[in-house]
């Protein structure tokens, strides 16, 4: 009698974690929802079946080729900026990624719409990167980087490019501007 109330508790636990579907807005080290670091780009319309696919193509004497892909919702909000690896090859897989959804979520909660206080909160940064206009906040652990404008932070680290700029100096309140992934 014991043996078949067993046999069917675990029945029904496994039936129920088989029919659970994969969250389709988190974003870890190597996927954002149903795109993972192995998606090929012919693969696109299988992952966002209800999404508008926008191949973007460019070429001139200054700059190298963009082969960028954007990712819309239908009502024309943009989701996802994607980088092949490779130019014009559908085989190719995705070497970056700028999220534009704010629906997409770590599974601590940081979307693009977060501030610098989680990203620290949260997560173990790996390097800050001082740039002309921005700073790049890097996290290795879910294979992430943000950029932060340099407005958002105190006048007396905006203008010097070759001051090595620390987290305790970048304020809490401090916006995300860009939340990228590299998959590489």
């Amino acid at each position: 009698m014991n043996y078949k109330f067993i046999a069917l508790t675990i029945i029904t636990i496994l039936l129920a974690s088989c029919s659970q579907s994969p969250d389709v807005n988190l974003i870890s080290k190597h996927s954002i929802g149903l795109l993972t670091d192995s998606t090929q780009i012919k693969d696109l319309q299988l992952v966002f079946p209800n999404d508008s696919i926008v191949k973007l193509s460019e070429s001139n004497e200054f700059t190298n080729t963009i082969n960028d892909i954007e990712i819309y919702e239908n009502s024309g909000k943009k989701l996802l900026t994607l980088t092949p690896k490779k130019t014009f090859d559908s085989t190719s897989t995705i070497k970056s990624i700028q999220i534009h959804g704010e629906h997409f979520k770590t599974a601590k909660g940081l979307n693009s719409k977060s501030t610098f206080k989680s990203i620290k909160d949260n997560y173990k940064i790996s390097s800050i990167q001082n740039t002309l206009k921005n700073i790049m906040v890097s996290v290795n652990e879910i294979n992430a980087f943000f950029t932060i404008d340099k407005d958002e932070l105190p006048a007396e680290l905006r203008f010097d490019m070759n001051l090595k700029i620390e987290a305790i100096q970048i304020p809490d309140e401090a916006k995300i501007k860009g939340f990228y992934m590299q998959w590489y």
